[in-house]
């Protein structure tokens, strides 16, 4: 594994995060090594007679991954290299746009430590849902459920990993009624490829139940969705051409301009194009 420090930013700070929140350290969730970070680091360090540094190199890496609780199966669950290139094949696209999709979507990583499909939560997409199915998300907005229920789009919510989950389940027990159940997996993206939910139906699944079982499955799942949407909204022509702009605008909403995606694909593109 990579050497991490404080200010260092990877995917693997992901994974880092992830063992030390099972682990009992309420840390945020991401690809960055805060201070935060930093400090829950230092206390494993000393709590299991390792240099107290907050460097995770071999050493801390060691300890940490055979304290990791995730089920050994679950590598089972990952994408293979001949996987991609047959997508690849199929739809033809360049294998390193395919790869600059994945990365940018997911770090390349489908699943959580918990052995749960990674998502994210849209809070705004949830008062959405709600309005779909008749029911007034003013009814239930108030200072408890104000971080899984919002009018407009912010980040200021996202916990990250599998406190994404916890959001979700926040979502689910506002009420009883199933319909807040549906409305709440489908305002999550799931997946390698960060598909929203309510997608699901468009995509040719049953209903958000059937997708979201697709997407516990594997990462094979993930990317048989990934097809499916390309398809059915428009997608493929702007990736084979390398449009990132234009793929952005179908795949992230009018907004991706806010999050550069289009710039950090080109930029991923371009990596895994010179390999």
């Amino acid at each position: 594994m990579k050497l991490l420090k404080y200010n260092t930013k990877a995917p693997e700070v992901l994974t880092l995060c992830e063992i030390l929140y099972q682990l009992g350290y309420n840390v945020k969730i991401s690809d960055s090594f805060t201070l935060e970070v930093d400090a829950a680091v230092k206390d494993f360090q000393h709590k299991n007679s390792l240099v107290v540094d907050g460097i995770v190199g071999v050493k801390t890496w060691a300890v940490l991954l055979e304290k990791d609780p995730r089920p050994v199966s679950q590598t089972d669950k990952f994408l293979k290299e001949s996987d991609l290139t047959q997508f690849a094949a199929e739809y033809n696209l360049e294998l390193a746009a395919v790869k600059a999709v994945n990365e940018i979507e997911s770090s390349g990583k489908g699943f959580l430590i918990n052995n749960k499909p990674k998502i994210l939560f849209e809070g705004h997409v949830f008062w959405n849902e709600l309005k779909k199915r008749g029911i007034d998300p003013n009814s239930y907005y108030n200072s408890e459920s104000r971080n899984v229920l919002y009018p407009k789009w912010t980040r200021a919510h996202y916990q990250g990993g599998v406190k994404e989950y916890d959001r979700l389940n926040e979502a689910i027990s506002l009420n009883h009624d199933p319909s807040f159940k549906e409305a709440a997996l489908s305002s999550a993206s799931w997946g390698s490829f960060q598909i929203m939910g309510y997608h699901a139906e468009n995509l040719g699944y049953s209903n958000v139940d059937d997708f979201v079982s697709r997407m516990e499955m594997n990462e094979g799942e993930h990317l048989k969705a990934f097809g499916k949407f390309l398809e059915k909204n428009g997608c493929l022509v702007y990736l084979r051409n390398k449009n990132w702009a234009g793929f952005a605008r179908l795949y992230n909403g009018a907004g991706y301009k806010e999050n550069k995606y289009d710039e950090k694909l080109a930029k991923a593109y371009a990596k895994y194009s010179q390999n």
